[in-house]
């Protein structure tokens, strides 16, 4: 077996899909605080790349879901089912201050999924929904 020990491999790009790119923006940009660096396309049709100012060099981007050609119309009509449920997409964020956090995004009339809470894998969090119905959980670190 061969080790990987010593490699340099990390996140530089996650994908997240979007409905409507102008309530995207909205909730990651004015309400997460992330930093919008491209926009590419045109009505609902934009690829939006965002990155967070503590970690300007690991890239969100929030896509359309219907843009891949490799797909039919079957898997596209799943896909949307699978969005509108919540159950398509998730990313786990990072906070120091999980309260302030929560009180932030929750007075912005998001869907709120969990309040913050411990869990029993060891991590305190609370989670939301975003704009396409992604899970968006946000983690309590040191």
């Amino acid at each position: 077996m061969s080790s990987v020990t010593g490699m340099d491999i990390r996140i530089h790009t996650t994908f997240l899909p979007h409905t409507r790119p102008e309530a995207s923006l909205a909730f990651y940009r004015d309400l997460l605080g992330f930093e919008l660096v491209q926009d590419v396309g045109s009505g609902e049709m934009r690829w939006l790349t965002l990155v967070s100012p503590s970690q300007p060099d690991v890239r969100l981007v929030l896509a359309p879901p219907a843009a891949d050609p490799g797909i039919s119309d079957d898997e596209r009509r799943t896909i949307t089912e699978l969005m509108a449920k919540g159950s398509y997409q998730s990313i786990i964020l990072a906070t120091s201050d999980l309260d302030a956090a929560f009180a932030r995004i929750a007075g912005a009339a998001v869907e709120v999924v969990s309040e913050p809470a411990e869990q029993p894998w060891g991590v305190r969090d609370c989670a939301f929904r975003d704009p396409a119905g992604n899970m968006v959980r946000i983690d309590e670190v040191g």
